[in-house]
């Protein structure tokens, strides 16, 4: 049980850190064009998305969307781990 929460935090924070690396990328001109920032965009930019559509972007330029998208990111893997918490003992 222990190595299955653990898996998961893992593979959490791995995510996590992939979305903040590519929401910075977007502060650097060209750094999204580059190698890295096309395999963190295929990686990332389905899960935001769904954010993207429902949130505009504040003023035209400030996109909050990131931001919710890490915090349903963090309650999806607590009810994950909930989950595998009721079914294995």
């Amino acid at each position: 049980m222990e190595q299955v929460t653990e898996y998961v935090w893992i593979l959490y924070r791995i995510y996590f850190y992939m979305i903040i690396v590519y929401v910075l990328l977007s502060w650097v001109p060209n750094a999204r064009e580059s190698f890295i920032g096309d395999i963190l965009g295929k990686l990332v930019e389905p899960y935001l998305t769904p954010f993207r559509r429902i949130i505009p972007a504040i003023g035209g330029m400030l996109d909050i969307s990131p931001i919710i998208a890490l915090f349903v990111l963090q309650y999806v893997v607590r009810g994950i781990l909930a989950l595998i918490g009721l079914i294995v003992p």
